[in-house]
């Protein structure tokens, strides 16, 4: 069961991802970098709840990132890669290992 978040969050990922570009909704400027902060802060918390540890999911979720970003701007998706997108990433991915971790801390207190 630890693994169900997980399997659900990276299909999920890849969709939102690699949609054609003509599919993906748009908003307020810059809206799609809490779009994807808060997927590769789902993505980090389920990695470490699935039994990951933090060093292995921020590494692979990180490369996740990088590749989904150089993939839109050569795959014919209409998608543009963009470093901004890999940095919004990468502080979900901090966010939400930091989240896990002070959860785990805070459920073990409550076993005390």
């Amino acid at each position: 069961m630890r693994f169900l978040p997980l399997a659900v969050l990276i299909p999920v990922s890849v969709v939102m991802l690699f949609s054609p570009g003509s599919t993906v909704p748009s908003g307020p400027p810059n809206s799609d970098k809490l779009v994807h902060a808060g997927l590769f802060a789902a993505l980090a918390v389920a990695s470490l709840v699935a039994g990951a540890g933090w060093r292995t999911a921020a590494a692979a979720l990180l490369a996740y990132a990088a590749v989904s970003e150089v993939l839109q701007d050569v795959l014919p998706i209409h998608r543009n890669g963009d470093l901004r997108d890999v940095l919004a990433d990468a502080v979900g991915i901090a966010c939400g290992i930091v989240l896990a971790l002070l959860l785990r801390r805070f459920r073990a207190s409550l076993g005390k």
